[in-house]
């Protein structure tokens, strides 16, 4: 394949993903730029994404999160079709599933709003706990007919690497409900077929016939040429000093590095590597206490991004050792570096309720220097490294893929030296990985169904503007709670609930009938792009003004009742966070613009663009303030505002603070003239610029918000 091709395969896969709403397997060889493809499509793509992982080291490599955490998967086989007998707990059915789980309201906001799925290292994802997500999926976001729950999925991973990990036990419990435990025989994926990219193009080997050698091993065609060439590699006991031996087990690899350190002369230093909040210790990139003498040699264990000096997997000698530095030689180019620690984040996905976009949220970190004794590691964790010179003993494999894990490590098959031999009995590779893999999508078919599927895409996205189910959803739960809540004024509060729910209600009929004239406009070839927009501009100053009259001012107006009553701060927040999703479709429908509905791709890309953009630099610097200060001046405490928009009480503060600077907002709103008077004398005889000290020098009289509301206005003054 040329290169042009291999680019064609990269940029068909990150289409599918930006234009169509279809599920995606992309797999390749060991060094084809898996990874690579999972960074492009993190720092581009528009989508609201969540990346997972089946471990924790995967996930922490992949800048994710564990799957078992994020869907809350069980630890036992989850067999779907299983009518769950009494006493039985070796597993779970789909009734167990769901009952166990608890999710909070924010994260089925957030499953409701995920776009892109991305399951990383796919190989050891058991076909139980994809049918598990799929049908959780389908029960939080209430889509029980579309594939996990209608959310596209990228699946990446290379299927001759490790396989999952099934005991004995497990499988007898699973085989009367799936062909094997690979991925690809979920039911899920039985009944709807995944595209299938293969990145062909091998970037870590250049070598034809130990690429060939390698092939044939994913590929079960061993020959008697390849057996011979693999007798070459075999030198029983002579280990080459400067390469890293891979072994099969951990006490194996744990064995060679204490011994091997050991032999050294010179002090043994400690460095006590740093956990902050929750990092699990499973997921650890390297060993807390890091033992290390002068001569030892180490591997570093993730890459320099800024002066690109060492990568995952380069090998480094300690020359220099003290308490407090360690300084490296490369063994590729003698370079010496002085090491800084690195830090690796734990995360959980968020959604952030004012720009509708799912973020990352820092839960803990690991600070460590990064590198590890690297005379021996295992074969599991040397996936995804490269090395010039590796040591394999690959002898007592255990797993499907090893033998080849371990080979397609080496850059060039000279770089191999085989500590036991390997044969024909130690490649594992299952037939019935061969037999899925052989289902590989044609680029020209790609082509063509991209052709067809982009302007679908472009049609759901338009559909979806105008769909109620989540409107209805948050009503009838704001109507339950009304009814069950000891209120003031309750019979009146039952009333104009149900009435929100009735028009809400009349709305969603009109605005099915209005997906129904917008889906015969769009199965028309081709569109009439002139009725389309008239009938888009029309249900737009409609919808938006139904929504803000029907609704949000009936809203309002509850609001307005409650004020001064008692014991109503709660529901308070839930008038609040139901405004907060009508003016979120409301500012949806009113956002449509006629580029949309031109089906030009180029067109609908630059647009994701753009609101990457927005995204990523508030392009829409000012009016988020402007948002608060208007529903200050409506009347609303920091405390409602800050649920009503979505945002932490802190940037309520923090907005309305910069009104009190500029004038705008008048500072005796918040505090009377003896008490500013009493924090500016505190504040100009205090030498500090944070508030914290002053707080303290006022004996925690006044609130932080006060403070900073009084620090603007004097700020202003001067």
């Amino acid at each position: 394949m040329n290169q042009l091709e291999e680019n064609s395969l990269f940029n068909l896969a990150t289409q599918i993903l930006q234009f169509t709403n279809s599920n995606l397997f992309l797999t390749g060889k060991a060094g084809t730029g898996k990874t690579t493809f999972l960074k492009h499509i993190k720092q581009h793509q528009s989508k609201n994404m969540v990346v997972v992982a089946p471990t924790g080291v995967a996930a922490i490599n992949a800048g994710g999160v564990t799957m078992h955490s994020f869907f809350q998967l069980p630890f036992i086989p989850y067999l779907p079709d299983e009518q769950k007998i009494f006493g039985n707990n070796a597993t779970v059915d789909k009734y167990g599933l769901i009952k166990n789980i608890r999710f909070s309201k924010d994260k089925i906001e957030l499953l409701n709003d995920l776009e892109l799925l991305i399951i990383d290292e796919v190989s050891m994802l058991r076909a139980d706990m994809l049918d598990a997500i799929d049908e959780i999926l389908k029960h939080f976001r209430n889509q029980k007919n579309k594939p996990f729950g209608g959310i596209q999925v990228l699946f990446i991973g290379d299927l001759f690497q490790l396989p999952p990990v099934v005991n004995d036990a497990e499988w007898n419990l699973m085989k009367e409900h799936y062909e094997s435990p690979f991925f690809f025989n979920a039911k899920v994926i039985e009944q709807h077929p995944l595209l299938f990219i293969e990145l062909k193009k091998v970037y870590r080997q250049n070598e034809e016939l130990f690429i060939q050698l390698l092939n044939n091993i994913r590929n079960n065609t061993l020959n008697d040429d390849d057996i011979q060439l693999l007798k070459t590699r075999y030198q029983a006991k002579q280990i080459k000093q400067e390469g890293i031996t891979l072994t099969t087990h951990n006490y194996m690899a744990d064995t060679i590095n204490r011994e091997e350190l050991n032999k050294l002369q010179g002090k043994k230093h400690l460095f006590t590597g740093e956990i902050k909040g929750d990092f699990s210790d499973k997921a650890l990139p390297t060993e807390k206490q890091l033992e290390l003498k002068i001569g030892a040699q180490v591997m570093f264990i993730k890459n320099d991004n800024e002066e690109k000096k060492y990568y995952n997997g380069s090998l480094a000698k300690i020359i220099k050792l003290s308490d407090e530095n360690i300084s490296v030689e490369l063994n590729d180019n003698k370079q010496t570096i002085e090491l800084e620690k690195e830090k690796w984040s734990s995360i959980k996905y968020t959604l952030n309720k004012e720009t509708n976009k799912i973020e990352e949220e820092e839960l803990g970190s690991f600070l460590q220097y990064p590198i590890r004794l690297a005379w021996a590691i295992t074969i599991h964790k040397s996936q995804g490294l490269t090395f010039d010179y590796a040591n394999i003993d690959a002898g007592a494999s255990f797993a499907a893929g090893q033998v080849y894990v371990a080979l397609s490590r080496c850059r060039t098959l000279d770089g191999i030296t085989l500590l036991s031999p390997i044969t024909s009995n130690n490649i594992l590779n299952d037939h019935r990985i061969v037999k899925f893999t052989s289902q590989e999508n044609s680029i020209e078919s790609i082509a063509d169904f991209l052709q067809t599927e982009k302007p679908k895409f472009a049609s759901q996205l338009l559909l979806k503007t105008f769909d109620w189910q989540k409107i209805i959803t948050a009503l009838k739960y704001f109507d339950e709670q009304t009814s069950e809540k000891k209120l003031p004024e309750k019979d009146t509060l039952k009333g104009v609930s149900l009435g929100l729910l009735i028009r809400a209600e009349t709305q969603q009929q009109f605005a099915k009938k209005f997906i129904s004239q917008l889906e015969n406009i769009l199965n028309q070839q081709p569109i009439n792009t002139e009725l389309l927009n008239e009938r888009v501009t029309k249900a737009k100053q409609y919808f938006a003004n139904a929504l803000h009259q029907e609704i949000i001012r009936p809203l309002n107006e509850i609001q307005t009742l409650l004020k001064g009553k008692s014991k109503v701060k709660q529901y308070h927040v839930l008038v609040n966070e139901l405004e907060a999703t009508i003016w979120k479709k409301l500012n949806a429908v009113q956002r449509i613009t006629f580029g949309e509905l031109s089906f030009d791709i180029d067109i609908i890309e630059k647009k994701q663009k753009e609101e990457k953009i927005i995204t990523r630099d508030k392009a829409a610097k000012g009016q988020s303030k402007v948002d608060t200060l208007n529903l200050h001046r409506e009347g609303k405490t920091i405390p409602e505002i800050a649920t009503l928009r979505g945002l932490a009480i802190s940037t309520i503060e923090s907005h309305l603070s910069s009104f009190v600077e500029t004038g705008e907002l008048n500072i005796y709103t918040f505090l009377s003239k003896d008490e500013l008077q009493e924090i500016a004398n505190a504040y100009y005889i205090s030498e500090e610029d944070t508030l914290t000290p002053l707080k303290d020098k006022l004996k925690d009289k006044y609130s932080f918000v006060q403070l900073r509301m009084a620090v603007s206005h004097i700020n202003k003054n001067k």
